[in-house]
């Protein structure tokens, strides 16, 4: 059973690596050149990169499985808390991805508005 969390949760984790930016920014493009404003992107998304989202998705996996595991050894045998472990590991990784991405996109947006766009989400 854990291995499958397991496999799951590196899937996620590969599939968290390959993409740029959760969300693109909606940005109101009226009187923007748009070359500039795809160069301006990608630089910003250069700056979100420092954002280490493979290593919040590793503390999310480590504090769920802690998490997880410890309460259920609490309450319950080895076997449960083996399984609670690995859930908590795959909720705990779900998460830290999520919040690394969050701030990805948080990094973009702010890029964007200092260099004068109107980033409309």
């Amino acid at each position: 059973m854990f291995r499958c969390f397991f496999l799951v949760f590196v899937a996620a984790l590969c599939g968290c690596a390959q993409r740029p930016f959760a969300h693109p920014p909606i940005v109101d493009m009226r009187g923007v050149d748009a070359v500039q404003y795809r160069v301006d992107l990608a630089e910003c998304d250069q700056y979100a990169e420092q954002v280490s989202v493979a290593q919040r998705v590793g503390a999310g996996a480590v504090a769920g499985a802690v998490i997880g595991g410890a309460v259920s050894a609490a309450v319950g045998n080895s076997n449960t808390a083996q399984r609670s472990a690995g859930a908590g590991a795959v909720i705990g990784g779900a998460r830290g991805g999520a919040d690394g991405f969050r701030e990805r996109n948080y990094v973009i947006r702010n890029c964007l508005r200092n260099r004068g766009y109107a980033v409309l989400n």
